[in-house]
């Protein structure tokens, strides 16, 4: 039997009603709209577009079809009902039309499927686990299935023809365009708008119902708590839940899923759009559970002011990516740069000025100064933490007259240079010697006593701690858009970073026309070469003899020929792009 025979009565029902007729747009609307809109559609046309995935959820879920519809259908068609064919985000993931229905029954599916690889309730008898695990199967799937429902409260407005907006804590979208007649719809995406996922928890009572929840609270008093906790993004710290890291696993999968499989998404600012969530996670718990996040301790992560929260940076960096790392999530930044500038465009951070993020502060007893991000509010970390944090009575950001002191080793040279003319030394004069030996050409015996002085000096200036330290010796870092992709920036970020470091394992090296990446790298990435040449492309970081694509070209490496292309040298920090700049406008011959 065809699993669209589960609704055909419904829709039977469906096609007997008949559509009602639209109606007739007044003159002037009170909000009247400019786009054609989105044509309403019905439950089961909404239901019968995802049969494929409806039958695999079915299988997974292991019962038969009355239990199926009871559990499960039923919360599917009221959760169609509410959004209709509302898109998931305005121009991201999920954004086609019914993307936000899409997206809640693959969460959905995904999160079921991670319960069969999972024993809830370790610790309880078989009796009470066998009680309880139908009710966290069936918690596990509605949680994934409303975990985006957030959006339709703060993300969102939606109107109809006459510019009438939907209540949406009232009554579901379907219903309400029922209700006022109207076939099409209208959207309007609100701008810097939030995530509130708490606001979920006023939309749940149109999806799941009062029984429902009777019946997952029957026997128990856990699956409600951690079911309600993982859809308002308050996940219980003092225990383990297995439905939270399910659903949360699921939804990375899914995002990330969607991301590489629309390939007109690369090169445009996706950055951060669902990444956000999961670096706040990790740092809540890392500040909850981990010594070294300990606010105020000595050498600590975080540290707490009366002039803000801060948290040393890139410190921090390695541990959230550490522990993302262990969740198994997909998709999540190695480099540094790409977890703060998430976390910027989140709002999370507060920024030192409009090019700088990074703060230098002073900890207790303030004789050194660290670099460290500092948080928009101390309660986006705070809050997770079981006792109140007081504030250093002091402040932490440290201040201009700091900088100073290094300025003060440049006046002790300057004052010493006279006295050296006035008493002249034997030390300062094969120092001053060498570079005059080939321009004077001096008798041989002054050659003789230069290299005695020199052969009593070599001991000093062979020192590798101090060449390594010079300030003249640049540091390469990758300074790229935000709207490169964050898979192909992170590697290329490794690539650029590994030529501050021997030059003989550097992946990347310096060539005539910019600096040469091999392809390989992003092989051993694990990036698909397609995509990074797109990115590269779209981004306008790569040289290349035409607008809007890359040139690759071949150059060797350890004494074999490796294929790749030339980075453009203003993307990489320490370089001159004035020493490129004649063999760049040559056509990259060089390269």
């Amino acid at each position: 039997m065809r699993f669209l025979s589960f609704f055909a009565p419904r829709q039977t029902a469906a096609r007997a009603q008949g559509s009602p007729a639209p109606a007739q747009q007044p003159a002037f609307a009170s909000h009247p709209s400019v786009d054609p809109g989105l044509a309403a559609s019905s439950v089961d046309e909404l239901l019968a577009a995802h049969a494929a995935l409806l039958s695999r959820i079915k299988l997974c879920y292991g019962t038969d079809r009355a239990t199926f519809e009871a559990d499960l259908l039923g919360p599917i068609r009221n959760f169609a009902d509410f959004v209709n064919l509302l898109p998931a985000t305005a121009d991201n993931y999920f954004s086609e039309v019914g993307g936000l229905f899409r997206l809640g029954l693959e969460v959905g599916f995904f999160a079921l499927q991670g319960t069969d690889g999972h024993i809830v309730s370790g610790r309880s008898t078989i009796s009470t686990r066998r009680h309880l695990e139908p009710r966290w199967r069936q918690a596990t799937f509605l949680a994934g299935l409303c975990s985006e429902m957030h959006r339709t409260l703060s993300h969102v407005v939606v109107t109809d023809e006459r510019g009438n907006e939907w209540p949406a804590y009232l009554s579901p979208l379907s219903r309400w365009l029922s209700q006022q007649r109207s076939p099409r719809f209208f959207i309007r995406w609100l701008a810097g708008a939030q995530e509130a996922r708490a606001l979920g928890l006023f939309a749940l009572r149109h999806v799941v119902t009062d029984q429902t929840m009777q019946h997952l609270a029957t026997g128990n008093t856990v699956v409600v708590p951690q079911f309600l906790a993982c859809l308002a993004g308050m996940p219980l710290y003092r225990e383990q839940s297995i439905l939270v890291e399910l659903v949360k696993r699921a939804t990375a999968l899914v995002i990330d899923r969607d991301l590489i499989a629309n390939a007109n998404r690369y090169g445009r600012p996706i950055l951060g759009a669902h990444l956000e969530r999961y670096l706040l996670d990790a740092m809540r718990r890392l500040v909850t559970t981990h010594t070294a996040w300990a606010p105020n301790q000595d050498k600590s992560r975080v540290w707490y002011g009366k002039d803000g929260l801060f948290i040393v940076w890139p410190n921090a960096a390695a541990e959230i990516r550490k522990l993302l790392e262990e969740d198994e999530l997909p998709g999540i930044p190695k480099a540094p740069e790409t977890i703060l500038e998430i976390l910027l465009s989140a709002g999370v951070l507060e920024p030192r000025s409009a090019g700088e993020a990074l703060w230098n502060i002073a900890p207790p007893p303030g004789k050194t100064t660290i670099e460290a991000v500092k948080l928009a509010a101390p309660e986006i970390l705070l809050s997770a933490h079981l006792d109140p944090v007081p504030p250093l009575p002091t402040a932490l950001v440290a201040r201009a007259a700091a900088p100073t002191a290094p300025m003060a080793p440049p006046a002790t040279p300057t004052t010493t240079t006279p006295a050296a003319p006035a008493t002249p030394a034997q030390p300062p004069a094969p120092v001053q010697a060498p570079p005059q030996v080939p321009s004077e050409a001096p008798a041989q015996g002054e050659q003789l006593e230069l290299d005695v002085g020199l052969s009593a000096q070599q001991p000093e200036p062979v020192d590798p701690a101090s060449n390594a330290t010079a300030p003249g010796i640049p540091v390469f870092k990758l300074e790229a858009p935000m709207r490169l992709n964050p898979r192909v920036r992170d590697a290329l970020a490794l690539a650029i970073d590994s030529m501050n470091g021997d030059a003989r394992a550097a992946i990347a090296v310096t060539v005539p026309a910019g600096v040469f990446v091999p392809l390989d790298h992003f092989k051993r990435s694990n990036v698909d070469l397609p995509v990074v040449l797109r990115a590269l492309a779209e981004a306008g970081m790569a040289v290349a003899r035409k607008a809007s694509r890359v040139d690759t070209v071949q150059h060797e490496l350890a004494g074999a020929p490796v294929l790749g292309f030339v980075l453009k040298p203003q993307f990489v920090r320490g370089l001159d792009p004035a020493d490129f700049a004649t063999l760049q406008e040559d056509g990259h011959a060089g390269a």
